[in-house]
């Protein structure tokens, strides 16, 4: 009768030890732990939305396919363009946006 009472209650211990540890393993990361802030994410999704409406309406980048992701103000380019000509336009129009600290020009030029 003992015997069963302690399986019991080691069944009980370990059911109530797993649940805290697997709330533990889902719960958020601290703030200070975390590599970005909200903050710069947003500023980072500013940056590549204003890049992206930028190089749309630039008339000197003659390119749909550009690729711009942003991240803590750098902004990184990739996809094609159809001349070294728009290559170097794509950098100059996204490093005019306000808040890009620097532009990594991946852009492949392919004619088309």
């Amino acid at each position: 009768m003992k015997t069963i009472q302690f399986l019991k209650t080691a069944g009980s211990i370990a059911c109530v030890a797993f649940a805290l540890n697997a709330t533990a393993q889902t719960a958020a990361p601290a703030p200070a732990a975390a590599s970005e802030s909200m903050g710069q994410h947003m500023d980072d999704t500013a940056i590549t939305t204003k890049a992206k409406a930028d190089l749309l309406a630039a008339k000197n980048v003659k390119s749909t396919h550009i690729h711009v992701k942003t991240r803590k103000g750098v902004v990184s380019l990739t996809g094609s363009v159809p001349s070294a000509d728009d290559k170097a336009a794509a950098e100059e129009v996204v490093q005019a946006v306000k808040g890009v600290s620097s532009v990594k020009n991946h852009l492949k030029v392919t004619a088309e």
